[in-house]
């Protein structure tokens, strides 16, 4: 069977894989993609954008296609305590992972098809990459790009390790609401956990389309009997873990399946290896309860596809020395270092032990409050003006 060659082979068909494949080919690069499944199966991940994620599809050329499967919302209503403290106009952005993905795939360009296999070897060295597929067919390329999220069989292949930055760090629910968004008093709201002791981070509730979807953060172990209970009866626990979101949503009912992703924290340890490059959450696998996964993912692709690898193609050879820029890039690195440094603030102000963590929830506890004095103080002396949410006036 005879090879083909190619300038770059991404392996991985994700978000990460994608842009960066039809980035390189419209830049073009002979790019091939490889993915084991032919559409992107059903997968619980990141479903709510920012104006700064959106920006950075639009920089990569996907603005209209991401807008085209979101639902924009322009106001966020905040919830610390039990009590409403601020309304903020900000646009966000509800999405399905899956049909994000399924719909990037459609915008490969013809000459950058999906290739469905396994790859079953990887060989790398200074000039040259040989990809071995299942099948037995041969593919090389100056550059592969490992996007393959989660997975560690190929990394572990090129002789990459994993450091385990947090373990078990954190759960993610996400579950449809039984009552359609009209009858909420708000576009979207954000409730903060109201004790440490019931380890919730938040719970977010956000339209997309016709539905209003909740997304439900935590910091438990999937081993906890907490998270059996609350597969089984969402509403229940969600009123006795946050008492007051019922005076907001009185109608907690849930439909359909509750889904459920668990988190460790990780990082590639000694990445810089011959014709390699990690992409997205291959390098670094976050926390999603900041909301700073899909800006990395991003960040990862625009600098390697606009910097880095036109500079390297522009030389013979694709040693470490050229794929350690990539990770140097001080725009990568930020990018990194906040969202890993956000993941752990994040934990660690909810259900850290230690006086520290203790004073600094007692001290935001106390803000917080404060804000709430504020917001009642103006509300009895503004004119009103009705009892929905979503006209409570900002503070």
């Amino acid at each position: 069977m005879s090879e083909i060659h190619h300038d770059v082979i991404v392996i991985g068909a994700g978000l990460a894989g994608t842009t960066a494949t039809i980035a390189l080919t419209r830049a073009g690069y002979d790019t091939a993609i490889i993915d084991t499944h032919a559409v992107y199966p059903p997968d619980f991940r990141a479903e709510k954008l920012g104006v700064p994620q959106m920006d950075l599809f639009e920089k990569l050329g996907f603005g209209e296609l991401a807008r085209a499967v979101t639902t924009p919302v322009d106001e966020v209503c905040v919830t610390r305590f039990g009590h409403l403290v601020s309304r903020h106009a900000v646009r966000e952005y509800g999405v399905h992972y899956t049909p994000l993905i399924n719909d990037l795939r459609g915008a490969l360009p013809a000459s950058s098809p999906l290739v469905i296999g396994r790859v079953a070897e990887i060989e790398t060295g200074p000039e040259r990459q040989t990809v071995t597929l299942a099948d037995g067919s041969v593919r090389t390329a100056r550059l592969v790009l490992l996007a393959t999220g989660l997975g560690d069989v190929l990394r572990r292949k090129v002789g990459i390790g994993r450091t385990m930055i947090s373990e078990k760090h954190s759960l993610c629910f996400g579950f449809d609401m039984a009552a359609p968004p009209s009858s909420f008093g708000f576009e979207s709201l954000t409730y903060y956990g109201e004790s440490a002791d019931n380890a919730v981070a938040y719970v977010t509730l956000f339209p997309i389309g016709a539905t209003m979807r909740a997304n439900l953060f935590v910091y438990r172990a999937l081993s906890d009997p907490w998270v059996k209970e609350f597969r089984k009866s969402p509403e229940a626990l969600m009123r006795q873990a946050m008492p007051g979101l019922a005076r907001l949503c009185p109608d907690l009912t849930v439909t359909g399946p509750v889904e459920m992703r668990p988190i460790d924290v990780v990082q590639a340890a000694d990445a810089e290896r011959d014709g390699v490059v990690l992409l997205g959450d291959a390098f670094l696998t976050p926390c999603p309860i900041p909301g700073t996964g899909i800006g990395k993912v991003l960040t990862d692709v625009d600098r390697l596809c606009s910097e880095h690898l036109p500079r390297w193609f522009a030389t013979q050879g694709m040693g470490k020395d050229k794929i350690a820029e990539f990770y140097a890039d001080p725009i990568k690195q930020t990018s990194d270092r906040q969202c890993l440094q956000a993941s752990l603030y994040a934990r660690q102000i909810t259900v850290g032990s230690g006086a520290v963590w203790t004073l600094r929830r007692l001290r935001n506890r106390v803000g917080r409050y404060g804000l709430h004095a504020l917001h009642l103080l103006r509300t009895a002396f503004a004119k009103p003006r009705g009892p929905a949410i979503g006209r409570t006036k900002t503070v």
